[in-house]
C-alpha cells in the first residue's frame, strides 16, 4: 500500500455468480489480473482498486442483463469508458463487475437539419467529430482526453471550448439509462425545450454511474466555423494574463478557447512536446465566427493583451498548427507530471465566478511557492475553471500530506469566493468532503434520490458520498 489512498478489501463473489455471467456474456467476460488491473487503476494519485471481474457490453439489452445478475447476487456494478477520469470515478472501491462500454461505439443517427445525433455511449470524442466532418458540424465538447460521450455525460464534462459552447450539461438533450431495478428509460426526446416533467436528463448528467447507467446519449451539435484563428501569447505577470481574460469577457467577446498555463507549465510543455516558446505565463486563445468576426475579436483581444503586459501573438492558422498547438495543450498534464520522473499526478479542479479568478490564481500561485514539490497552473479561464497539477512521490507520505493541505487551501479558497470544489472532474472519490462543504444539506437531499432509486447501493458505490 502506498501514501495515496487506502484500497477496501474486495468483494468475494458469490458461488455461481461467475458461472452466470460466463453463460450470458461468454468470451467478453474477463478475469484474469491483467484486465482487473487496467480497469482499476487511474490517470491520478488513487491506488489500484480492481473489479473481481470486467464484462464488455454490446447493447443496452447487455446492461440490463448484467444488472439483473448483479443485483440479484448483490454485486456491485461500476461503468467504465475510456478510464480517463482523474477522481477515481471509475475505479471499483468496493470490488464487483466493471461493466465496460467502449465496444458501444455505433453513431446510432445524425439529424444534420436538426443539428443533434444520437450515439451509443461507447463513441469516442473524435471518432464523433470525424464522422460529422463532412455534415458542417461538428461537436465542441473538449476535455483533452479522447474520452468516450457516456464518460463524459457521466461526470458532466467540459473543457477547452466551455466558454463559448457550454459544458456536458448544455450539450445533452437526452438519455437512454438501466436503472438500478433493470428498468431502460429514456430521459428526454430530442425537441430543444421542454416542461414535461422533472428534468431527469439534468438529474443522470453528472451522477458518475451512481443512480443508472448510460448507454445512449443525444447531443446537440454546433456548425463548423467559417474562420478559425488560434494564436499564443506570453505576459511579464500572472495577473496580467488573468486581467485580460477577464476583460475580454466583460466586453462580451465571443472567445472559442482561452487556456491559461503558468511559467513552470510552459517549461513542462517546451519539454513534452518539443516547443520553443518563452516560459513564461501563456494564453492559448481560440476564435470562431465569420472572417470579419474573427478579425474584429483579435483586434479586441490584442489590445487587452498590451495594455496588461502581453507580448506579440503567435500564430497557428492552418489546421495542422491548430492541431500541434491544442495537442500541446492537451497533454499538459502528461508534461507536468513528466518534470519529475517516476512521479504520479494530483491534479486540483476548482471553478470561481470570473471576477474573482485573479485574486484565486494569484494567491494559489504564491501557496505554490512555498512548496518544493513541483507543481503547475494551467485551466479553462474563460469560465473561471483552472487546475493545479503536482507531480508527487507516491512513496512520500510527508510529501503526500504537504499537498493534500496546499488542495485544501486551494478549494477553501475557491469555496470562500463562492466558487465550487469541481468544475469538470466530478466527486468521484477524492472531493466528497468538499461537495460536503460546498452544498451542506444538499448533499441529504442527493443522498435521498440515491437511496430512492439504488437502496441497495450497488451501483458506482463509494462515488459522491457515503451513504
Amino acid at each position: 500500500m502506498n501514501a495515496m489512498t487506502e484500497r477496501p478489501v474486495p468483494q468475494t463473489l458469490p458461488p455461481g455468480f461467475l458461472d452466470a455471467l460466463a453463460a450470458r456474456f461468454g468470451d467478453r467476460l474477463h478475469v484474469t489480473e491483467a484486465m482487473r488491473t487496467q480497469h482499476g487503476h487511474s490517470e491520478a494519485h488513487f491506488a489500484p482498486m480492481p473489479p473481481d471481474a470486467v464484462v464488455f457490453a454490446h447493447s443496452t439489452e447487455d446492461v440490463v442483463a448484467l444488472v439483473e445478475l448483479c443485483t440479484a447476487a448483490g454485486v456491485p456494478i461500476v461503468p467504465f469508458g475510456a478510464g480517463t477520469s482523474i477522481e477515481g470515478n471509475a475505479l471499483a472501491a468496493r470490488g464487483g463487475v466493471s461493466v465496460n462500454l467502449s465496444q458501444m461505439d455505433a453513431i446510432v443517427a445524425v439529424n444534420a437539419e436538426d443539428f443533434d445525433c444520437r450515439v451509443q455511449a461507447g463513441v469516442r470524442r473524435e471518432q464523433l467529430n470525424e464522422h460529422l466532418r463532412d455534415t458542417g458540424l461538428f461537436f465542441p465538447i473538449d476535455p483533452g482526453a479522447n474520452a468516450t460521450i457516456g464518460g463524459m455525460a457521466s461526470t458532466r464534462a467540459s473543457g477547452t471550448n466551455a466558454v463559448r459552447y457550454g459544458t456536458m450539461r448544455e450539450a445533452v438533450l437526452s438519455l437512454t439509462i438501466v436503472t438500478p431495478d433493470a428498468r431502460v428509460i429514456r430521459t428526454a426526446r430530442r425537441a430543444r425545450k421542454s416542461a414535461a416533467g422533472y428534468d431527469l436528463t439534468r438529474l443522470y448528467v453528472g451522477s458518475e454511474g451512481t443512480l443508472g447507467i448510460i448507454t445512449e446519449v443525444t447531443l446537440r451539435l454546433h456548425p463548423i466555423p467559417e474562420a478559425i484563428s488560434s494564436a499564443v501569447c506570453g505576459f511579464e505577470t500572472l495577473d496580467g494574463a488573468v486581467t485580460t481574460v477577464v476583460q475580454a469577457i466583460q466586453l462580451g467577446v465571443p472567445l472559442a478557447r482561452v487556456e491559461i498555463l503558468d511559467d513552470m507549465q510552459m517549461r513542462a510543455v517546451n519539454r513534452w512536446s518539443k516547443l520553443d516558446y518563452p516560459e513564461m505565463t501563456t494564453l492559448f486563445f481560440e476564435f470562431h465566427g465569420s472572417p470579419a468576426g474573427v478579425a474584429e475579436q483579435i483586434a479586441t483581444v490584442r489590445a487587452l493583451a498590451i495594455d496588461n503586459r502581453g507580448g506579440d501573438f503567435a500564430w497557428a492558422n492552418l489546421p495542422e498548427e491548430r492541431a500541434r498547438l491544442w495537442k500541446a495543450r492537451h497533454e499538459a498534464y502528461y508534461a507536468a507530471v513528466a518534470l519529475r520522473p517516476g512521479a504520479v499526478g494530483w491534479t486540483t479542479d476548482v471553478c470561481v465566478p470570473i471576477s474573482r479568478l485573479p485574486e484565486c490564481i494569484g494567491a494559489t500561485k504564491a501557496d505554490l511557492a512555498t512548496t518544493r514539490v513541483p507543481a503547475t497552473i494551467l485551466g479553462h479561464v474563460g469560465d473561471g475553471n483552472f487546475h493545479v497539477i503536482f507531480a508527487i512521490d507516491p512513496a512520500n507520505a510527508a510529501e503526500f500530506a504537504e499537498v493534500k493541505a496546499i488542495n485544501a487551501r486551494l478549494v477553501e479558497r475557491a469555496l470562500a469566493m463562492d466558487g465550487t470544489c469541481t468544475g469538470e472532474h466530478g466527486i468521484g472519490l477524492g472531493k466528497q468532503e468538499w461537495l460536503v462543504a460546498e452544498l451542506g444539506e444538499a448533499v441529504e437531499l442527493m443522498r435521498t434520490v440515491k437511496r430512492a432509486l439504488d437502496p441497495r447501493d450497488l451501483f458506482n458505490p463509494g462515488k459522491i458520498f457515503a451513504l
